[in-house]
């Protein structure tokens, strides 16, 4: 039906931004899990990240970002000195002070020197597996009314699964970046993405949409 010449309301107002705005979350590409001179750098992780040339697909993702004018948040896992926020009885984080790995302040928390952050990127600090969990995330979201999360890092089972999770509960729409992704090794990776997509839309450095 043709709209009448009089009715009121049939068009958007020109300042009106149709862009969907997207954040570029860096997850955990530190140098105690990544780097090939890190704890992990020579087995394991590292080993499964430069198989899969995640750093290098990672550059590539934060350049297209960076041209469509998306932002970008660096998410990094660590502990005070102290180790005073780590959880004694984690699996996951138990032997994090035992084993020196994880402490702010020192080369194992600092990113990757490929991927450094530059001025104006946010610096997001967690001290669990999710970085929605006691982190600022979710107010940098909102306050820049941000609609859509892509993401990538280590690892795919852990903190790429929670992101992907806590994302859409919140009612973002979430893309995992599965080329810029890794875990412990391949079939663990695997697995991981075969249960993503029931949370995330699956893309890739190339492809994914920033704007």
């Amino acid at each position: 039906m043709r709209a009448s010449p009089h009715s009121r309301n049939n068009t958007l107002p020109e300042e009106t931004d149709l862009t969907t705005k997207s954040l570029l979350l860096v997850l955990d590409l530190i140098n105690d899990l990544v780097h090939a001179d890190g704890p992990n750098g020579s087995q394991g992780m590292g080993e499964q990240v430069r198989t899969r040339r995640v750093i290098e697909n990672m550059q590539r993702a934060i350049a297209r970002a960076r041209q469509a004018g998306a932002l970008i948040g660096y998410v990094r896992v660590g502990f005070s000195p102290d180790y005073g926020e780590c959880p004694a009885a984690s699996p996951i984080f138990s032997r994090a002070r035992e084993h020196g790995l994880f402490k702010l302040g020192t080369w194992g928390t600092e990113v990757h020197p490929d991927i450094a952050p530059q001025p104006g990127d946010f610096d997001i600090i967690k001290h669990r597996v999710s970085p929605f969990y006691g982190t600022n995330l979710e107010p940098i979201l909102r306050a820049h009314r941000i609609e859509r999360i892509v993401f990538g890092g280590v690892s795919t089972s852990a903190v790429v699964h929670a992101t992907a999770r806590e994302g859409h509960d919140r009612d973002y729409q979430c893309v995992v970046l599965e080329d810029c992704c890794a875990a412990a090794s391949a079939e663990e990776h695997e697995h991981s993405m075969q249960i993503l997509p029931r949370f995330a839309t699956v893309s890739s450095s190339d492809d994914a949409e920033f704007g």
